[in-house]
């Protein structure tokens, strides 16, 4: 009698996970990870692609706006979580999201660790310093002896740590958002800001802003959405939704809404 209850139990528990392993083909058939609902992980502290409204609860800025057509053209329904940045790759390649809208920069070594967008938006480094400071240095390879500050695991890091590794000699300050950068550069905690250009401007353009960018990297870089490695089927969906919303206008007036300025046409022509 033991043994059939046993036979029975066991065949009850490979029924049960059948069917569970039937839920999960039927989940990983569809192009999101929940039916209608396209997931977007960001770090919503950098303007001004992605940061909270006055409010401190509606998140706003380039990316949002962008994640939201995006989700639209797809027919899904957008879901933003903020998440902090040091861990935002693992997210998308755990499945806590389907995809990363976050400035993320296009590198080889981003690229080989998961799959990646078509680029939507064209960017540059900028250093930006207090304005009327004694500051003389141009460029961070000008940047000898001095408190720079960068937000950590950024291409801003990685480019400052590349000019340390050369044997450029600074204290770098990392943060773990960027407006703590700039919070302490304007109590003069820190010398200079190396940071993503629309990020810079965001600070600078503004009426008595206490900033000012001196530098601006001739060197190129582009934005693009992340997606766990292997999920093609949503990468290519979301390619043809980046297209339309280019070739419509959208991109062009979330860019102008943001930026004042078309950081898009760049990289689509």
């Amino acid at each position: 009698m033991k043994a059939k209850r046993l036979i029975l139990a066991v065949l009850a528990v490979l029924i049960l996970a059948g069917g569970f392993y039937s839920c999960r083909q039927r989940q990983a058939g569809g192009l999101t990870l929940r039916q209608g609902v396209l997931s977007i992980g960001m770090e919503i502290g950098y303007p001004p692609m992605e940061y909270f409204d006055v409010d401190g609860v509606t998140p706003i800025g380039f990316d949002v706006e962008m994640g939201r057509a995006v989700a639209e053209k797809l027919g899904l329904r957008p879901e933003f979580i903020d998440t902090g940045w040091d861990g935002i790759f693992a997210g998308v390649e755990t499945e806590r999201y389907d995809t990363i809208m976050s400035a993320v920069t296009i590198t080889p070594a981003r690229m080989a660790a998961h799959n990646f967008s078509r680029p939507y938006i064209a960017n540059t480094l900028a250093m930006v310093v207090l304005r009327g400071s004694n500051i003389t240095a141009r460029s961070p390879e000008e940047a000898v002896g001095l408190d720079v500050a960068f937000q950590a695991e950024t291409t801003s890091d990685h480019y400052m740590m590349e000019l340390a590794d050369e044997g450029l000699r600074f204290t770098p300050r990392r943060y773990e958002k960027v407006m703590y950068c700039f919070d302490e550069l304007a109590l003069g905690r820190v010398d200079v800001i190396v940071t993503d250009l629309p990020v810079a401007n965001d600070y600078v353009n503004v009426p008595n802003s206490p900033f000012e960018t001196v530098w601006v990297s001739p060197e190129a870089e582009e934005f693009g959405v992340v997606l766990k490695k292997g999920n093609d089927a949503l990468t290519d969906a979301i390619n043809r939704a980046l297209q339309e919303l280019y070739a419509d206008g959208t991109l062009q007036r979330i860019s102008d809404k943001y930026f004042e300025a078309d950081l898009v046409s760049q990289v689509f022509n």
